[in-house]
């Protein structure tokens, strides 16, 4: 989402006034920061990263420095109390208002401040999107109504809004136009979209069209090839968006269902709303209409109060699903949260050793996935030079794991036939068949 928010405040400033992206710092007359607060030390990150650019505004009076993102929605004006330099805030909701605090800003001479939450009205000031990517990102909602008791994301993003599913098929479209043909539907709980029908008001016709309807009417949508969507939440996980793993090939095997953790109490703790048997019970059901569906997770080490019992449940649920890769950390407590205030007198190395063995476990058990794929033929979108060695391609699968193989350079933007050679640490070796 922080990549998507990112490529949209380049587009408002491009609209705006014509701005480029740079690389250099010390050539740009804006530079933002894009923020997020779910890890622990976020603020302090962001003063550590305006203080190394604050020579540049010395030097350069006119230069502009803006905090946007989620620290900035927490922070509001603190943040210009403790660096005056800075000369715009502005929330996640607000980066579409970007000119006009620009313009206040160089009209009046003082920092500008809007970390307010304007529903979607971002969505409607948006410039069209503009790409020449093979892929890109959607958002579809926004915020999350779910409250989890460690998760600051509801007080920085608000609570859940969808975008109108009249929106959502424009902006696709367009995107096909330009020669999109994977689009990635983003949200912080995605499966929650509820997107209003705009046009239609007849008495019998539903208000709202869900994530499976939008995956259906995407997938009739002429150039889109393969749809993607993150991050999903179990409480949201319904038959009908299970039943379209059945009757849309175009929906990727691969799914990230965050679980946090393993142990039924630990899951009450953090108000996640469900159980380790009913998390396991979606995933049967989920493989029974997609065996090849490969899955990846969210998981918090750590929480105030976990056991080694605990912990080893979480450690027994890996075993039984058998996840493609996760992203896992220690517990970071949010201020505000509810997990906040909970005791937690277990030792920071205890929580150490804990995570180290998780990530052990998943990375064993992705690695086991990716030898069986030695000799199968995967198609791939050829996403860009490889990132070791520049002179080769890299490709993601249908399953999102990455493939680097030897090829040429046209190729970038397409989808590429490609046997699989090896399994290495993190990513697949292929050799081209044909695009």
């Amino acid at each position: 989402m922080n990549e998507y928010d990112s490529a949209k405040m380049a587009d408002v400033l491009a609209a705006a006034y014509g701005t480029e992206t740079t690389d250099r710092p010390e050539d740009a007359d804006i530079i933002l920061f894009n923020t997020c607060s779910v890890r622990e030390n976020a603020q302090e990150r962001v003063f550590h990263h305006l203080g190394r650019v604050r020579h540049l505004k010395d030097s350069k009076p006119d230069l502009l420095i803006g905090v946007g993102g989620c620290v900035a929605s927490q922070e509001g004006a603190t943040i210009v109390k403790r660096a005056a330099y800075v000369d715009v805030v502005f929330g996640p909701q607000t980066l579409h208002r970007l000119p006009q605090l620009i313009a206040l800003r160089r009209a009046s001479g003082a920092s500008q401040v809007d970390v307010s939450f304007p529903a979607i009205e971002k969505f409607d000031h948006l410039p069209q999107a503009r790409t020449e990517a093979g892929s890109a990102f959607v958002s579809i909602m926004e915020g999350c109504s779910k409250f989890c008791s460690f998760c600051i994301v509801p007080y920085t993003r608000g609570e859940e809004v969808s975008r109108p599913i009249a929106d959502v098929l424009a902006e696709v479209a367009g995107l096909a136009a330009q020669g999109v043909k994977e689009i990635t539907l983003l949200g912080q709980n995605v499966n929650a979209y509820a997107g209003k029908f705009s046009d239609l008001d007849t008495p019998d016709a539903p208000d709202h069209a869900d994530l499976a309807f939008l995956i259906e009417t995407l997938a009739e949508m002429p150039g889109i090839a393969r749809i993607r969507y993150t991050t999903s939440h179990p409480r949201e996980m319904t038959q009908r968006l299970i039943d379209v793993y059945a009757r849309v090939p175009k929906l990727v095997s691969h799914l990230h269902l965050p679980v946090q953790a393993g142990a039924d109490r630990v899951l009450a703790a953090m108000k996640r709303g469900y159980t380790a048997l009913e998390y396991k019970s979606l995933v049967r059901k989920l493989k029974a209409v997609r065996p090849d569906l490969s899955i990846s997770s969210d998981f918090i080490v750590g929480f105030p109060g976990e056991t080694d019992e605990d912990f080893e449940a979480t450690l027994r649920l890996i075993d039984e699903i058998g996840f493609s890769d996760s992203y896992s950390f220690l517990y970071s407590p949010r201020p505000g949260t509810r997990a906040a205030e909970l005791p937690d007198d277990t030792p920071a190395a205890i929580k150490e050793a804990r995570l180290a063995r998780l990530q052990e476990k998943i990375e064993a058990q992705d690695y086991s996935a990716r030898r069986k794929l030695i000799g199968k033929v995967e198609r791939v979108l050829v996403e860009g030079p490889a990132k070791k060695d520049p002179g080769e391609l890299a490709g993601r699968t249908d399953s999102n794991r990455i493939v680097n193989f030897p090829g040429p350079g046209h190729l970038i933007g397409a989808y590429a036939d490609v046997r699989i050679s090896a399994a290495m640490p993190h990513t697949l070796r292929g050799e081209l068949l044909g695009a």
